[in-house]
């Protein structure tokens, strides 16, 4: 079983105008003055059975391709995953008190796909978490993945309020930066189209279309996913995220 409790105190916050929250390491415990908040949401669907290994290998190759960066310690991740309703792995916690090797195991998955209101949750968690530790003096920007084989179809939000979400993130005085990627594993064709349009109607940076589910296209998103949290960490006090890096196959 996934073992994630380094032994850091979190705190819990309900999101507004949802039924779901997030957790996040008491900031009495932060050794940093300023932080990238990296919020990744995957799906765990019935569909996701055929692919769960190779999936929760490219979770655990981002956060141990992470902690070899210079800033890792200025990192904090947090893991949801989403089936026909969200659940929390664990929250933001500091990237040198991961274990890349818990990560095999924790999908399990089954049921329908709650994409809107995960994402959602993903992008609400890194603004609230945001706003808390910048109310605090800490310097503050942010990251969101979300990965999803399939279109949703048990979500109570829509895509608009997805987007206003994104746009509250970007407006805020608290968050310097936010990326936002919406990553299509294994999606081709119409399914593909349906999450471009997602992905455009509810305001994401970035869609990535994976056509293959398999190890070779998963280990590139996590080399990817892991150069990404590097450049917006090192972005960190420049008053503007990285938007450089493109995924090609």
């Amino acid at each position: 079983m996934p073992r994630f409790d380094p032994g850091s105190p979190m705190i819990s916050r309900r999101l507004a105008g949802t039924t779901y929250g997030y957790s996040g390491t008491r900031l009495d415990d932060l050794s940093c003055s300023e932080y990238t908040l990296v919020s990744v949401a995957t799906d765990q669907s019935g569909s996701v059975s055929g692919f769960r290994a190779d999936l929760e290998a490219c979770l655990g190759e981002i956060v141990r391709a992470c902690q070899q960066h210079p800033r890792a310690e200025q990192v904090m991740l947090r893991l949801s995953a989403f089936d026909g309703s969200l659940h929390e792995l664990h929250g933001f916690k500091p990237l040198p008190t991961l274990d890349p090797a818990d990560y095999a195991g924790v999908l399990h998955p089954g049921g329908a796909t709650a994409l809107h209101d995960a994402s959602l949750n993903a992008i609400g968690a890194v603004r609230s978490y945001g706003d808390t530790l910048a109310a605090q003096g800490f310097a503050v920007n942010g990251l969101v993945f979300v990965l999803t084989d399939g279109d949703d179809n048990a979500s109570t939000a829509p895509a608009s309020q997805v987007a206003k979400e994104v746009q509250a993130a970007m407006a805020s005085e608290h968050l310097e930066s936010l990326r936002t990627v919406l990553v299509g594993v294994g999606t081709q064709g119409a399914t593909a189209q349906t999450l471009m349009r997602f992905s455009a109607e509810a305001g994401f940076d970035d869609f990535l279309p994976l056509d293959q589910a398999d190890a070779t296209h998963l280990q590139r998103l996590s080399r990817f996913a892991s150069q990404s949290i590097g450049l917006q960490s090192t972005a960190l006090g420049s008053g503007s995220g990285s938007r450089s890096l493109s995924l090609t196959f």
